[in-house]
């Protein structure tokens, strides 16, 4: 019997330098001769993701709790499945290490944003056992939370915008909700063990490649023992 592989997902909210970070990663790994495969959610470009699309522009309400916590959670579900069973099910299931930005996790950090603080813990269990257990995705070997403040994540996605001129999704442009996904994310994180990265030394932004020193070393200490 097959035993599966390494799964590590890249986590935080928007303007946390989690992609920077996971590209970063990738491309050592590719350095070191390693193999992988790399995934990315949601998978914007494909079918299963009609309905993120549809929710995140806005078609069914501009603020993001138009759809509830549980509801929403499911369009993400969807795409991961499909993902799940046309590209990566028969590698993962081989051995194969399993890199990814964003998963499952981005469902308790964004979705339950939505929900009191009091509440969120009942729909963390909710989502990982829907999940793992009823669904049957596969659950990460390590999950990588880029803490950062809400505050400091708006100032870079403001920058980001205005550098590159892209428009953002109605979760990037209610400031609000975003300062609810930093809360969220740090209670998700202390519940479920992920591993926290701080994007700040106090009041000094750290930099990209001391960030990734800590991440590479953590990942490769992961792979060792995984």
């Amino acid at each position: 019997m097959s035993t599966p592989g390494n799964l590590i997902v890249f986590e935080g909210i928007d303007g946390s330098g989690k992609s920077t970070q996971f590209e970063l990663l990738c491309k050592l790994l590719e350095a070191k001769g390693q193999d992988f495969r790399r995934l990315s959610f949601p998978r914007y470009s494909e079918e299963s993701s009609a309905l993120i699309r549809m929710y995140l522009g806005g078609e069914f309400g501009s603020d993001p709790d138009a759809v509830g916590a549980y509801a929403a959670s499911i369009f993400f579900t969807v795409d991961r499945i499909a993902s799940y069973i046309q590209e990566w099910k028969s590698y993962y299931q081989s051995g194969g290490l399993i890199l990814t930005d964003r998963y499952t996790t981005s469902n308790a950090i964004h979705q339950g944003a939505k929900l009191p603080a009091d509440e969120r813990e009942a729909y963390f269990k909710w989502l990982y056992e829907f999940e793992f257990n009823l669904v049957e995705l596969p659950r990460p070997s390590c999950v990588i939370y880029m803490d950062i403040e809400a505050s400091q994540s708006i100032k870079r996605l403001e920058r980001r915008q205005a550098e590159t001129g892209t428009s953002a999704d109605i979760h990037e442009t209610d400031f609000s909700y975003l300062e609810q996904s930093a809360h969220c994310g740090r209670q998700a994180a202390d519940f479920y063990g992920w591993h926290k990265i701080a994007c700040f030394d106090e009041s000094r932004e750290r930099t990209v490649e001391d960030i990734h020193s800590e991440l590479a070393s953590l990942i490769f200490t992961t792979l060792k023992h995984g």
